[in-house]
């Protein structure tokens, strides 16, 4: 008997491009990748959707939601109220153990409260983290939280720090992770009381604290993981993601704007699409949600067909990295 192929449930009515762009990477990552994929929605419009893309690859399964949360919908009430939404129906099927994991990009809120709702969270983890991922190294830099907890106590981002760097040991084989706070100076006397009283219980961790990061460390991949609050974190993240877009942007309208730049364009022309494809959240597919019983990949709101191919081959390697067991091995307090 074949060994049993791994199957990833994917919110298929996620993301501001869903169904079209979630149905389009979905094909795309069974023709590509060693795994089966459940396109959780309303049948009918999958259905429409598989039918753009003429012979499809073994592998794809549906499963029928008749309801999606919309991104401008109260997360943790609407998920409560619609059971068959597409982001709970695909969490029942990891829950279940029909599926090994779940992607989305959908309502980030959502996500979270319906992983918390229909998973719940690892034992002894206070809350779960959401970890992005900054492209300025090799693996890029985890940053927890990037946007699950606007609110926190000193103590979850401690617990943030054993997950990322359980999460970079496994993922990446990095056997000691640097970890650094950031913060608005290295002194370790710098910051509110929230980042003085972190920066005290890092300190007498087992953890590779390396002590307080500015945003400008993250860019230089002087750290593995950041930890931070997640309403720093998600703005962070977004001032990131934005800057990117703007210098790329400006880049290609100079480049494009005289004769001599096109020409030399022409010769540097992939080096400059090597440099693109290095800051392309698409190039990097989900994040994950880490703390929860279950590997869960939150995809980018945007998300083409190429990042949602990339988010299921991130869910992919998580669960062969052993991501899950090795957050369940961190201390619980």
């Amino acid at each position: 008997m074949g060994r049993r192929r791994m199957l990833i449930a994917l919110d298929a009515m996620g993301g501001d491009r869903a169904p079209h762009e979630a149905v389009a990477g979905a094909v795309q990552a069974a023709r590509q990748l060693d795994v089966d994929i459940a396109l959780v929605g309303p049948r009918g419009v999958l259905e429409s959707e598989l039918a753009r893309h003429g012979p499809l690859p073994a592998g794809l399964q549906l499963a029928e939601a008749s309801e999606n949360v919309a991104m401008d919908e109260s997360p943790a009430q609407t998920v409560r109220k619609k059971r068959d939404a597409s982001i709970n129906v695909a969490m029942d099927l990891l829950k279940d153990g029909t599926a090994a994991a779940v992607v989305s990009a959908g309502n980030t809120g959502a996500v979270v409260a319906s992983a918390l709702l229909n998973l719940g969270r690892l034992p002894g983890i206070a809350r779960p983290a959401i970890g992005a991922l900054f492209p300025s190294s090799e693996h890029g830099v985890l940053m927890l939280d990037a946007g699950a907890n606007a609110e926190c106590k000193p103590s979850y981002l401690v617990q943030f720090a054993y997950m990322g760097s359980a999460y970079m040991r496994s993922m990446f084989g990095i056997a000691r992770p640097r970890v650094g706070l950031l913060n608005i100076g290295e002194e370790e006397n710098k910051g509110d009381d929230l980042a003085r009283e972190v920066h005290q219980k890092l300190k007498r961790t087992q953890l590779n604290f390396i002590g307080n990061v500015e945003g400008r460390d993250i860019a230089q991949g002087m750290v593995d993981i950041v930890v931070t609050d997640g309403f720093t974190g998600n703005v962070a993240m977004k001032i990131s993601e934005a800057s990117v877009d703007f210098v790329l942007s400006r880049l290609r309208q100079l480049l494009t704007s005289k004769l001599q730049y096109r020409l030399a364009t022409l010769a540097l022309r992939q080096a400059f699409y090597d440099m693109r494809r290095h800051f392309d959240y698409s190039e990097y597919g989900g994040v994950p949600l880490l703390g929860v019983k279950g590997v869960v990949i939150v995809a980018h709101g945007r998300s083409d067909a190429n990042a949602f191919k990339n988010a299921l081959r991130t869910a992919q390697e998580a669960l062969a990295a052993g991501v899950l067991e090795a957050l369940s091995g961190i201390p619980k307090k």
